[in-house]
This record gives structure tokens, C-alpha cells and sequence, in this order.
């Protein structure tokens, strides 16, 4: 690695009030090595969380359609019009799954579908425009203290297009009724190229960005997520975060960015020809393989570790970045609070598409606060705008006053620890 390499990357870390750019956030993946990225996006961290604390939600993922018109390569949940697994949930099924949440203390409800096409279906899967209306009131009506954050962009496109209202109109009907924020689901990588491949039939780039621009115009808030991992060029992925980080220039709107690495197994883009990834004799030992575009190139551990970073450092006006366990396992889910996150994340007490491609990781409310306390941190529940809210009296165990002793242990010397060991064991972790 030459001194110029080694100076530029390190330069693009050194903090203060200089915007990363998209040539600093690419030199400095290439030349720097986990530790150093994870040592400075930690720093970071700390800079924008000073907080004792580290946050996670209580929620449920409800799907109340496997319905879906498009035909993303990378998907297993998804039923075709007319399939005999093709399923819509009824009012009182998704009313059941609330009061499951809520018996568990959960807050809020993580809700989308497949693109559902419209009531003329003539397999009898389709819904008009005023069923979306009608669940958001009943379940505003029936449970006002659940949060409401639901329907992708994708799926508010679809509305906007299939119902022929303008997006304007559509947004702002569904948050009458009852929406309150919007995930960031269906973004994978906002390249065309890369879309034209995997996500066919859903939203091109600028109308993702279309749909989140409109909703933080009207005063909601959103996430935004990154699916890696599969076919996609690191100057894809900055591509993608840079107009992410432009848009949020504009309102502001993003709460939060979340990235995971693409399940391979049971989709037909886990098939896909894999790039080779042997090192060359001599090369560096934080070199890493470099996608060529063509061919499937997966994520592990250390390249979401590295990711994870990358982003911390890049994403200057995002102020939350989740901790992707879910996909990566509870203990990676815990490292990540030292690489650029400050919030685990959901309890997420179900999940069915990541499931279906493979994943099954789980956890519940004790483990997830457990992590968090292990590393450092006081566990803390919180809202969808990442406001710490005050637990339902209950026994939650890890945490409690009844199941653990005040936390002494500080984040920063958590930090020591991964530094004095990462070494020695980094390279099993990521491999």
C-alpha cells in the first residue's frame, strides 16, 4: 500500500466538519484494515451517541400480503396471483398479532406485503386502495398506542400507480388514515443496472427516492437500507449511499440506515456464479476481493463489519445506524456496536422473508438487552424516532432492578477490549 494510499484513506477519517467523499470512502476500504475502521467509525459513534446507553424497539414484522407482482431473484417469500400459497391476512388475524406484540410490550408494528395487484384480479388476490385505508384506521382505532411504520416504497409506488393518484395524494391519504412513518424496504442497491437484474417489475432508483422525498416533504420520517452482498461493485454501494445522504440533505427525513449482507440460500440468485476469491500469493492481509459486477459475491462477517464502518464515516447527516443481527447472529449483532452502530435493532418477535432465504436467527427482549450490557452499555427500549421510552412494569430480567446490578462497565473500555483481542481474533470471525 503505497504512503499516498495509506495518507488519503486516513485523511478521510480524521473527523471535524469535512464531508467524506465518494473516491476518500472507496481508498479508505481499500487500504485500511478492519481495526482502523473500526477504531474510527467507533470514535464517531461516540462523537454523535454519547449516551450511556445503546436502544433497541419491540416490534413485529407483520405481513399481510405474500402476494407480489415483481420478480426479485432474490426473494423466497413471495406467492404469485392465483399461487395455492398465496395469502391475504384478514383484519382480525393482523388484530391477533397485535395483542401479541402488546402482551410482550412491544410498541410498534413493522407492516408490508408483496405489490398486490388491484381488486380486478382474477385469481382473487387482488385489493383496492380503500382496504389499505380501512387497516390503517382499524388498527389506529384498535390500538392507539401501537406505531404504525408500514409500506415500502415500492408498495406506496404501486398504490400511486395502479389507484392513478398522484404520489402526493397517496402519501398523504395513507397518513390520514393512520400511517405514521415509512420503512426503508426495497432499496437493495438504488442502481438501475443492478435492479434491471434482481428486482424486476419493482421501483427504478428515482422512484424509491421519489417516494421517501415526497413523504419527508409532508413532515414524516423514514429509514433507509442497503441489501449487499450479491452482485453489486463498490462504487455501486457508495453510489447508492450517496444518494441516500443527498436526499437527506434536502429534508432531513432519515432516522436511520440499516444494511445487510443478501441470503443466498433458496433464492435463485444464491445460484449465480461465484467470484473466486482466492488471494494472490503476497497480498495484503486486509485486501479484499473486488466484484466485478457479473458474478455473485457474498458478504461475510468482516466485509458487513467493514461496511458498517464505511458507513458511520460516510453518513454525516444520518444519525442512527442499526445493528443488523437478524441476518448475522447475535454476536456479530453485538460487535457492531463498536463498528459504527449505536442501536440493536428490533426483538422482532416475527420475520418471514429473510427466514425463507435461509436465516433464523431470534432472539428475545432479555437476550437482545443482554448483548447490549455485555458490551458496556445500558440496555434502552425506544420509539421509532429513537426517543428512549420508559419500559411497561414487568420482570424483564437482564436489565431490571430484580435480574442485574447497575452497569459499571463503560463503552469505551469495551473498545480497549476489541482492540487488545481483535487481532488475534478477527480473522475467525470473518471468515
Amino acid at each position: 500500500m503505497s504512503v499516498t494510499a495509506v495518507g488519503a484513506a486516513a485523511a478521510a477519517l480524521t473527523g471535524g466538519n469535512r464531508r467524506m467523499t465518494d473516491t476518500e470512502a472507496i481508498e479508505a476500504y481499500e487500504n485500511l484494515s478492519i481495526h482502523e475502521l473500526g477504531r474510527r467509525a467507533h470514535a464517531r459513534t461516540l462523537e454523535l451517541h454519547p449516551e450511556r446507553y445503546r436502544t433497541y424497539v419491540i416490534d413485529r414484522n407483520i405481513n399481510y400480503s405474500n402476494v407480489c407482482t415483481a420478480k426479485c431473484i432474490f426473494c423466497n417469500f413471495k406467492a404469485d396471483p392465483g399461487d395455492t400459497d398465496a395469502y391475504i391476512l384478514s383484519f382480525d388475524q393482523i388484530g391477533r398479532k397485535i395483542e401479541e406484540l402488546i402482551d410482550i410490550g412491544g410498541t410498534q408494528i413493522l407492516m408490508q406485503g408483496g405489490l398486490v395487484p388491484d381488486e380486478r384480479d382474477p385469481h382473487g388476490h387482488g385489493l383496492p386502495f380503500s382496504w389499505y385505508l380501512d387497516l390503517l384506521r382499524f388498527i389506529r382505532d384498535r390500538f392507539p398506542s401501537i406505531h404504525i411504520h408500514a409500506f415500502s416504497p415500492p408498495e406506496i409506488w404501486a398504490f400511486h400507480q395502479v389507484f392513478g393518484m398522484t404520489l402526493e395524494d397517496t402519501i398523504k391519504r395513507l397518513r390520514d388514515a393512520g400511517l405514521a412513518t415509512i420503512p426503508g424496504g426495497g432499496g437493495e442497491i438504488l442502481v438501475d443496472r443492478i435492479r434491471d437484474k434482481i428486482s424486476i417489475g419493482k421501483t427504478r432508483s428515482w422512484e424509491w427516492l421519489a417516494v421517501m422525498r415526497e413523504a419527508h416533504r409532508q413532515g414524516m420520517k423514514t429509514s433507509c437500507t442497503m441489501m449487499m452482498g450479491h452482485i453489486e461493485t463498490i462504487e455501486e454501494r457508495i453510489e447508492h449511499m450517496r444518494l441516500l445522504r443527498d436526499l437527506q440533505d434536502e429534508y432531513g427525513g432519515f432516522t436511520a440506515f440499516i444494511h445487510w449482507p443478501f441470503q443466498p440460500e433458496n433464492t435463485p440468485l444464491g445460484r449465480w456464479k461465484r467470484l473466486p476469491v482466492d488471494l494472490p500469493a503476497g497480498a495484503e492481509p486486509h485486501r479484499r476481493p473486488r466484484n466485478d459486477g457479473r458474478h455473485l459475491l457474498l458478504a461475510d462477517a468482516h466485509e458487513y463489519l467493514v461496511w458498517l464502518a464505511i458507513s458511520r464515516l460516510y453518513f454525516d447527516n444520518i444519525p442512527n445506524l442499526q445493528s443488523s443481527w437478524v441476518t448475522m447472529g447475535p454476536k456479530i449483532g453485538q460487535l457492531a456496536l463498536f463498528f459504527g452502530a449505536n442501536d440493536m435493532g428490533s426483538v422482532m418477535m416475527e420475520e418471514n422473508v429473510v427466514s425463507q432465504a435461509g436465516t433464523t436467527y431470534r432472539l428475545s427482549e432479555n437476550e437482545i438487552r443482554r448483548l447490549i450490557a455485555d458490551a458496556g452499555w445500558q440496555p434502552q427500549q425506544r420509539d421509532q424516532y429513537y426517543r428512549p421510552i420508559s419500559a411497561p412494569k414487568r420482570d424483564r430480567g437482564v436489565g431490571s432492578a430484580a435480574g442485574m446490578p447497575a452497569i459499571t462497565a463503560s463503552p469505551s473500555a469495551g473498545l480497549v477490549q476489541l482492540e487488545a483481542h481483535g487481532r488475534r481474533i478477527a480473522p475467525d470471525v470473518a471468515r
